[in-house]
């Protein structure tokens, strides 16, 4: 959607392809961080952005047990937004959804899934799009795989995937929230257990920390046992724990890191999870998928005028971006091994010293907000708005 905005913004015909009726989908990341809001800005969009609903945190906290734990302090950050915004990503999509239906030239057709890459030789030159009409072409000077970590483009594309590895799966749930009530701990650990909780207003959106393929151990104790851990580590969920009724309300997420060796091929390109799967940790996913298309929409827009994009033109974007994708990845499987698989496989675990002097230090707190909320190399827009006449 972002790309698509761009390219569209800048004058350039571009279609993008929603399988979905609607954008709404429970596993999407809540998390916009403020070098998403900088991009906002440069569009002309922020205000009307933060008139949807969300919640904004600034100070990222931990609770070891008993003791907190101060990981970042983001409100000392020269941006626009120094905060994190918690907004549910169909809300952000129907955002740039809406915002970009003053551009003729970008279409957003829903109900459209992308099936089969057309190929002319070895230059992908489109896709065959499955709709309740029947089957469609879609001809394009470039089709860019936007379709997330298990992209099936990017498999017919024959792209080769590296996988970095991650020794954690995520069980996703709901639980009820009473009105009023808040919380400024993202992150809980205490015997062995680790969960964190995104405030989505009406409910928490919990994600208890599991071993790699771990979910049938966790069954085999017990619903109840679970439901026990769960208030254990949040008190704050206990009046509406029942909401988890039966095993059907606890959601297995998968994490993987992994990238792709070659992010292009002639007249086809991967960005996002598309390109690169990113950990969890962090909630950085979807911001440094948001750079990858500011990035992509720098290099590519002006090269539709007087033909196509070629080749060395998309390898350009993978040079841009592979960067801050690799040393995102190093910190994540640092952050995995050290902290993570320890915090869930040790029951006497206790914050590690470099955690404790982070907490007592606000001018480490500043560098980890930088890390978390700005990343490796952030992107700005340099994509023209085209002109129109009358």
């Amino acid at each position: 959607m972002m790309l698509g905005y761009l390219l569209g913004r800048a004058g350039i015909k571009t279609v993008v392809l929603e399988k979905h009726a609607d954008f709404f989908r429970d596993f999407r990341g809540d998390t916009v961080h403020p070098s998403t809001m900088q991009v906002m800005q440069e569009l002309g969009l922020l205000a009307d952005f933060l008139k949807v609903p969300h919640d904004e945190i600034s100070k990222l906290e931990g609770q070891f047990g008993t003791t907190s734990i101060r990981l970042a302090d983001l409100s000392h950050l020269k941006t626009p937004c120094p905060f994190i915004a918690f907004m549910p990503q169909w809300d952000f999509l129907n955002f740039i959804d809406s915002q970009g239906r003053r551009f003729p030239e970008l279409q957003v057709h829903k109900k459209t899934e992308a099936v089969e890459l057309m190929k002319d030789g070895e230059r992908v030159i489109g896709v065959i799009a499955k709709t309740e009409q029947g089957p469609v072409q879609i001809t394009a000077d470039l089709t860019v795989a936007c379709d997330g970590r298990h992209s099936l483009m990017r498999e017919q594309a024959g792209m080769v995937v590296e996988d970095i590895g991650a020794p954690m799966d995520v069980l996703w749930f709901k639980v009820g929230k009473p009105e009023g009530s808040t919380d400024g701990v993202f992150a809980r650990i205490q015997s062995g257990q680790m969960m964190v909780m995104l405030d989505r207003t009406d409910y928490w959106q919990c994600a208890y920390v599991i071993a790699k393929n771990g979910y049938e151990k966790v069954k085999e104790g017990g619903l109840d046992k679970f439901r026990s851990n769960i208030v254990k580590l949040a008190p704050i969920t206990r009046d509406h724990i029942g909401d988890v009724r039966t095993w059907n309300d606890v959601k297995l997420l998968s994490v993987q890191i992994d990238r792709l060796t070659q992010w292009a091929k002639p007249g086809f390109l991967c960005i996002g999870d598309a390109a690169h799967a990113m950990s969890p940790v962090g909630g950085v996913g979807v911001n440094l998928a948001i750079q990858d298309a500011v990035a992509a929409a720098n290099l590519l827009f002006d090269k539709f005028g007087n033909g196509v994009p070629l080749l060395d033109d998309l390898n350009r974007v993978q040079a841009r971006r592979a960067f801050p994708v690799r040393a995102t990845q190093a910190i994540q499987v640092f952050v995995q091994n050290r902290l993570i698989n320890r915090a869930i496989t040790d029951k006497q675990f206790s914050p590690p010293l470099v955690m404790r002097i982070v907490s007592s230090s606000p001018w480490l707190q500043g560098l980890t907000a930088r890390m978390i909320g700005i990343g490796v190399r952030p992107e700005h827009v340099h994509t023209p708005e085209a002109k129109r006449a009358g």
